[in-house]
């Protein structure tokens, strides 16, 4: 990649803000403790002022190194018609995104993925929600596969479909993503809200594409079911990519989303679960409780980062 001498520059500095902070050069492994990644999801900063730059300012405030990217947070960096959260853009605001996307040079993200690196800090994660919807054409899927792999992520995420359409009406639509995520290399891994169970993937779901994946959401299975979070681990961890860390209360106790320490979610059990199996999938925070007055997604997504190390002894 050739860079101009701007674009050194502010590799050369990202460079230096990293050392400050006490990244380290091999690997961008500052984050990741006794073999175990601790990272984010960016959408934990949705509540700070987006802006190209900015969330990877948050990020290193964090001390994290590894991430999961939303999608409009990398498209700002790249230079996208965009200044805000993509949930709350307007149809229009929606439809000059769609155009730029057709036309985008993906060199942009080569950069943006550079300053990232410089920084320390590494991808494993895009985020699009919408891959694999049925109004999508062909080059919009090729679009998002192609944004994952120059920030080298080897992982698109993407909410799971509901169990009562597979086999369904989402069959046709899986089977298309499939041959999307098979072709580009690429996995694609789905997440859950509460309508996750034990079962929910005994289904035919994992069976589409040996590149159908799951991102786990830990706190939001604790406060959907009764059963042990942790056996969703055992019996799926050969097609886990990565765990979202939140701290939910069961249903029995209300399914608030609390501090680290403070819910019901076994995260220091999952750690325990992780480092006598040899587990080394990232896990990610997501920061979903309120934040205390005084303070900021930035400072309390260190806490939670602070909170993992202890956990796993680090």
């Amino acid at each position: 990649m050739n860079l101009t001498r701007k674009s050194f520059l502010e590799l050369a500095a990202l460079a230096a803000l990293a050392g400050r902070r006490g990244f380290c050069a091999d690997g961008c492994k500052c984050s990741v403790y006794k073999g175990i990644p601790i990272g984010v999801i960016t959408y934990s900063y949705r509540s700070m002022k987006p802006g190209a730059g900015k969330t990877l300012e948050y990020v290193l405030g964090s001390n994290l190194s590894t991430i999961e990217l939303m999608s409009n947070d990398v498209e700002i960096d790249a230079g996208a018609p965009m200044n805000k959260l993509s949930w709350k853009m307007s149809k229009q605001d929606k439809a000059a995104l769609a155009a730029w996307r057709l036309t985008a040079d993906i060199k942009r993200f080569e950069e943006v993925r550079a300053k990232y690196a410089a920084a320390g800090v590494s991808v494993h994660i895009v985020k699009f929600g919408d891959i694999g919807s049925k109004g999508l054409s062909d080059a919009e899927m090729d679009y998002r596969f192609k944004v994952a792999r120059a920030m080298g992520a080897d992982t698109i995420t993407r909410e799971i479909p509901d169990p009562k359409n597979i086999p369904g009406w989402w069959e046709a639509e899986g089977k298309r993503l499939a041959a999307f995520a098979e072709k580009w290399g690429v996995n694609v891994a789905f997440h859950n809200h509460l309508q996750i169970n034990a079962t929910t993937y005994d289904g035919p779901l994992l069976g589409y594409s040996k590149r159908f994946m799951i991102n786990y959401d830990i706190g939001h299975f604790t406060a959907a079911n009764d059963t042990d979070p942790l056996d969703m681990v055992r019996k799926y961890h050969d097609r886990i990519v990565s765990i979202h860390l939140k701290d939910r209360c069961t249903k029995a106790n209300g399914q608030k989303n609390l501090p680290f320490g403070e819910g019901n979610t076994p995260l220091n059990g999952l750690f325990a679960l992780m480092l006598k199996e040899g587990w080394k999938f990232p896990c990610d925070i997501e920061l979903e409780y309120k934040i205390p007055e005084g303070s900021d997604a930035v400072k309390e997504v260190g806490i939670c980062n602070a909170y993992c190390r202890k956990g796993i002894g680090a």
